[in-house]
């Protein structure tokens, strides 16, 4: 590259920054996330937990996730994020369509508990089946011991509390 191109590209470059313009825009203060649209028909039905808004977490509605093993040498949060998302898929996967609400995991010291309430749609037995199932396998993929507490419910509709 000769002098004289160079002597033509340093006035483009000092050009560049001053050539930058600042924009702006009005302030989004509308808080949407966790919480679902309102329809036309408002059939949409929506059980106790799914309609409080987020911001009643701690005050009307729990975590989903609870995590009381703050102990030294415990596991990290991502660790204990990844093995509720597996719980969580492992759950949906093993209970096909019989969750009515959401699956809760709570975790005391060594102990995993998951809780949620199931419809009735199946035989009791295959209930203890696969409560046994269930607690006998994350029990040993986890290394810890792991219960399920369930409740029945003869049909998910009588879990909505309103329509949105």
């Amino acid at each position: 590259m000769s002098l004289r191109h160079m002597k033509n590209v340093l006035p483009v470059i000092r050009q560049i920054p001053t050539q930058r313009h600042f924009h702006a825009s009005a302030v989004v203060n509308k808080t949407q996330s966790g919480r679902y649209k309102v329809t036309i028909n408002r059939d949409k039905p929506l059980t106790y937990e799914m309609a409080c808004p987020p911001h009643f977490i701690a005050h009307k509605k729990s975590w989903n996730a609870w995590n009381t093993s703050n102990i030294k040498d415990g596991n990290r949060p991502s660790e204990t994020t990844i093995e509720d998302m597996f719980i969580r898929h492992f759950m949906r996967g093993t209970w096909h369509n019989l969750f009515a609400t959401e699956v809760i995991i709570k975790r005391q010291h060594n102990i995993i508990r998951i809780a949620g309430i199931i419809s009735r749609t199946i035989a009791p037995t295959k209930i203890y089946f696969l409560t046994g199932y269930t607690e006998e396998f994350l029990s040993y993929w986890l290394q810890c011991p792991v219960k399920i507490e369930l409740v029945t419910t003869n049909r998910k509709e009588d879990l909505i509390f309103k329509y949105i």
